[in-house]
């Protein structure tokens, strides 16, 4: 679907309905009226319109006290198509999905070890193209691309700023893939698209503030605040692994030293433990150890949850969310690490209230950010009004 038809498809009224029906579904159009505080016939008009553009279908399961059966709505999933991409730092990862997040293609390749901008662009494109070339859809149903990028990003202009573990910047991606592709590009940081797709997919009901934190090859933080995705004023909210905490620790790929990042990381995690085995291991294998009994790869994994529990527990003195949400590879581990956060929580927040923070992992596993990618175009056709600040 072309840049242009996507955005004449969106209006406050059209979307609040749309929403509606997405997260209430099957739900009538007297139901609609009700909950929105829109008036029957402006509700009845724009449902008629979104079941003419295949948006919404109808079905007659609805419960009647006598009279006639009320006509239920739904959002009809295949009526468009959303293909989201994971952007580093080691590989890009490419799927395309419905309007539920039903993955229906995949791709993916390993990114370079002496990448260029160039080259970037090209592999970004070369995985978006073989989507294209996989599926059989009406590729005019496709609303757009969402970019979950490693580093720092210009939401606004789709540029990554900083991408430190790839040692690229200033890489234009909205820019390059509009005009390879004629759709809405939408570009955002890994760890807060993967809030988002949390918000969006991961099943925590009506929460109103909830930070997911991806924590794998680096370690970055998502904030959604009153179903808001937070920015801060220069764009670089949720930097989470780079919250300093040893100002004598190790260098940090951002330049600075003692970052969190060079605890929790895979590698760092890694690099901790081979100090005390044989050889040069991943933080899969130390993983793989522990799972045979190894008690010094144990011990360095438990270690590991105490310093994330007490990153955790800065999180919650800062912002106080209802829930936190952890993710990506390290997390694999959480059999020796959860035990070890939720201790340290305990033992280090200010307040009995904020011991009840909820902090969980994620249940949408390998795909969270994937999917999050894919919710930044979701947002905009569901609920443009949410201005994501």
């Amino acid at each position: 679907m072309q840049r242009g038809t996507f955005q004449l498809m969106k209006s406050v009224n059209k979307s609040i309905i749309l929403n509606k029906i997405r997260t209430c579904e099957p739900i009538s159009r007297a139901q609609i009226a009700k909950d929105t505080s829109l008036t029957p016939p402006t509700v009845s008009s724009i449902v008629k319109e979104l079941i003419e553009q295949g948006l919404v279908r109808e079905s007659t399961l609805g419960h009647s006290s006598g009279g006639r059966k009320p006509t239920m709505l739904h959002i009809n999933s295949n009526a468009f198509y959303v293909i989201g991409v994971d952007a580093g730092p080691e590989t890009v990862e490419c799927i395309l999905t419905d309007l539920t997040g039903e993955i229906l293609e995949r791709t993916s390749s390993l990114l370079d070890k002496q990448l260029t901008n160039e080259r970037f662009i090209a592999i970004l494109k070369e995985n978006i193209k073989t989507i294209l070339k996989l599926t059989t859809i009406d590729q005019e149903k496709i609303i757009g691309i969402g970019i979950a990028m490693h580093g720092v990003v210009d939401v606004e202009k789709g540029t990554s700023l900083v991408a430190p573990i790839l040692n690229l910047r200033n890489i234009p991606i909205k820019a390059m893939l509009e005009e390879e592709f004629n759709l809405t590009i939408k570009v955002e940081n890994d760890a807060r698209a993967m809030a988002l797709g949390e918000s969006w997919f991961g099943g925590h009901g009506d929460v109103d503030s909830m930070i997911a934190v991806n924590i794998g090859r680096g370690v970055g933080a998502g904030v959604v605040m009153n179903g808001k995705l937070y920015h801060g004023a220069q764009g670089i909210a949720g930097e989470f692994g780079h919250m300093t905490i040893d100002m004598n620790g190790s260098r940090c790929e951002c330049g600075n030293l003692g970052c969190l990042q060079t605890f929790v990381s895979g590698e760092a995690i890694a690099e901790r433990a081979s100090k005390q085995l044989e050889g040069r291991l991943t933080g899969k294998e130390i993983y793989e150890l522990a799972e045979k009994g190894n008690q010094i790869c144990i011990e360095h994994l438990n270690e590991t949850g105490r310093i994330i529990g007490i990153g955790l527990t800065n999180l919650i003195h800062l912002v106080n969310p209802s829930k936190i949400v952890l993710g990506g590879g390290v997390m694999k581990s959480e059999h020796y690490m959860m035990p070890q956060i939720h201790e340290t929580i305990q033992e280090r927040v200010l307040t009995t209230e904020a011991r009840q923070t909820n902090v969980t992992v994620t249940q949408l596993g390998d795909e969270a950010t994937l999917l999050g990618a894919v919710s930044l175009l979701l947002v905009e056709l569901f609920d443009p009004i949410i201005k994501i600040s």
